[in-house]
């Protein structure tokens, strides 16, 4: 029997701030599977901003969406029916999948969720899965922490920096992160043991900077750019090491914003900024998942998720990351 399928398509490329309007929700009907494919079943999408430089046409690391064809993105689902000897009906699983209600796949880039017993499983799409691996592979690779360095985070209260905090300061690193509401810095310092929590839209926020980082900055973990970025730039001490992670201040923008230039504050610091996608560090993913579970598991390491649910509701939970309203890691509960 076919079943009635949901779709989200991209309508139409974004100009400056996503639309509803750039999203269609189309009614396909799905085929039977075939030899050696699996038909999985949503339970939950993973909503990130780096969705938003596919929505462009243009190339970069990753293929841009193509109009009127699906969203994917990563999706934790229930196998339902399977002709693939990998895989038996019940598997939990994740991978890169269709913005839909269900998803045919060969299985290849699927991986068996067998790991998380003592764990929630929707972790797979955000502590210990790709945030995870993202804030860990960044902040040990490229940031090298070193015990009673200080570090800033930009983006603090995000998935990926909420993660890179809670790191630095089981490597005992004073941590002071930055985020958009009074809210998020009383989660950041009350919850996630920050050592202190800048809101950037005060007008006191470089003072409040200084004041929170009287010795400067050791390493700086950017998920933002643009002028809390300058801001933090001026406090980088001798050898600073700045992880460039995201800029999703200026994702949306549609010309390139000119804002102070850099280079000299990293010549006369000595100082290393480097640009980096967590694929480059695909080797450490089994090592640094496994410390990720396990911190976990300890209570070492602990989350927040935005949950909104209805996959009729994904294109909100999607413009709502640029607008500052999720809290942790961004989810959409299809199931």
């Amino acid at each position: 029997m076919s079943k009635v399928n949901r779709v989200y398509l991209l309508a139409r490329r974004p100009k400056g701030m996503p639309l509803q309007e750039d999203f269609l929700l189309e009614t396909r009907e799905l085929r039977s599977i075939e030899d050696g494919e699996i038909l999985i079943k949503t339970h939950y999408l993973s909503v990130d901003p780096y969705m938003r430089g596919r929505m462009n046409g243009v190339k970069t690391y990753v293929d841009p969406f193509e109009l009127n064809e699906p969203l994917t993105g990563g999706v934790i689902g229930e196998v339902i029916e399977s002709k693939n000897e990998r895989f038996l009906i019940g598997d939990m699983i994740e991978g890169r999948l269709d913005w839909a209600d269900y998803s045919l796949s060969s299985g290849k880039g699927i991986r068996k969720l067998e790991n998380y017993r003592e764990v929630s499983l929707t972790t797979a799409l955000g502590i210990t899965g790709m945030p995870g691996l993202t804030a860990y592979c960044g902040l040990m690779n490229i940031g090298k922490p070193q015990e009673g360095e200080t570090i800033v985070i930009s983006g603090a209260a995000g998935a990926v920096g909420s993660i890179v905090g809670q790191i630095a300061k089981l490597k005992g690193l004073k941590v002071v992160g930055i985020a958009g509401s009074d809210e998020k810095c009383r989660w950041l310092k009350e919850e996630l043991g920050f050592d202190a929590a800048l809101n950037y839209k005060e007008e006191s926020f470089y003072q409040n900077l200084k004041i929170a980082c009287p010795n400067g900055v050791d390493i700086y973990f950017d998920n933002v750019g643009g002028e809390v970025s300058d801001a933090v730039m001026r406090r980088i001490n001798y050898k600073a090491r700045i992880p460039l992670c995201g800029q999703i201040s200026m994702y949306n923008a549609e010309s390139t914003p000119i804002g102070p230039r850099v280079g000299g504050q990293l010549v006369t610091k000595s100082a290393l900024m480097q640009g980096f996608i967590v694929s480059d560090y695909s080797s450490q993913f089994r090592e640094a998942s496994a410390q990720l579970i396990s911190w976990v598991k300890e209570g070492k390491l602990t989350y927040k998720e935005t949950v909104i649910e209805g996959l009729e509701n994904a294109p909100k939970a999607f413009i709502g990351l640029f607008k500052g309203e999720n809290i942790g890691k961004q989810l959409v509960k299809v199931i």
